[in-house]
C-alpha cells in the first residue's frame, strides 16, 4: 500500500512544474529588452542633457534628415565613427542635415575626455542611465539610425568602419535630395 503523502506529492508534482513554467515564461518576458527599433518606424523623441551644456532634443532637429548616433568612450568603433561623421556632416547643408549624439558612459567626464581627443561640432547627449538606448533597442555600441525629415528611422547602422562611410554619404544625400 503506498504512503498517502507520497502520493499526494505526486499528485502535486505536474502542477508545481507548470507552475514554474509559467513564472519562467513570465519572466523571460518582462526581462526580455524592447525591440530593436527598425528601419519605417517613428524615432522616439527624446531631451537629454547636453555633454558641453544645454539640452540636447530629437524633436528640435524635425524638419532635417538627422542621423542618430549611440556612443561610448570604451567603444574601440566609436573613435573612428565620430570623427568620421563630423566629416560627413559638413559634407551636407546644415539647414538640411544634423549629425545628434547620445553617450552612454556612466562618468560625464571620461565623455568629454574622449571629445577632447576627437573634437566634434554636433550635439551629443548625456544619458548615464542608458535610458535613451533602451527607447531605441541599441544592442551594440556604435549603433546610429538614420531618420527622415518626418522622424522615420530610414536605416539602422550597428557598428562602424571607415569603410562604412561611403554607403551612409548615399543613403544621406537621397534623403537630404528627395526632401524625405
Amino acid at each position: 500500500m503506498p504512503c498517502p503523502s507520497a502520493a499526494r506529492a505526486a499528485e502535486r508534482r505536474p502542477r508545481v512544474r507548470l507552475g514554474i513554467l509559467v513564472v519562467a515564461i513570465l519572466l523571460a518576458t518582462v526581462a526580455s529588452p524592447l525591440a530593436a527599433l527598425e528601419q519605417g518606424e517613428a524615432a522616439p523623441a527624446f531631451k537629454a542633457p547636453g555633454l558641453s551644456g544645454g539640452t540636447v532634443s530629437l524633436a528640435e532637429y524635425r524638419g532635417k534628415v538627422v542621423y542618430l548616433d549611440f556612443w561610448a568612450s570604451w567603444c574601440a568603433p566609436c573613435a573612428v565613427a565620430l570623427p568620421a561623421l563630423e566629416r560627413l556632416r559638413q559634407e551636407f547643408p546644415a539647414d538640411q542635415f544634423q549629425v545628434l549624439a547620445v553617450n552612454v558612459d556612466r562618468q560625464p567626464e571620461l565623455a568629454k575626455t574622449f571629445l577632447r581627443r576627437r573634437p566634434v561640432s554636433y550635439p551629443s547627449a548625456f544619458d548615464p542611465k542608458g535610458e535613451i538606448p533602451v527607447q531605441f533597442g541599441v544592442e551594440t555600441m556604435p549603433t546610429s539610425f538614420l531618420i527622415d525629415r518626418q522622424g522615420v528611422v530610414r536605416h539602422v547602422h550597428r557598428g562602424f568602419r571607415e569603410e562604412d562611410v561611403p554607403d551612409l554619404r548615399e543613403r544621406i544625400q537621397e534623403l537630404v535630395t528627395s526632401g524625405r
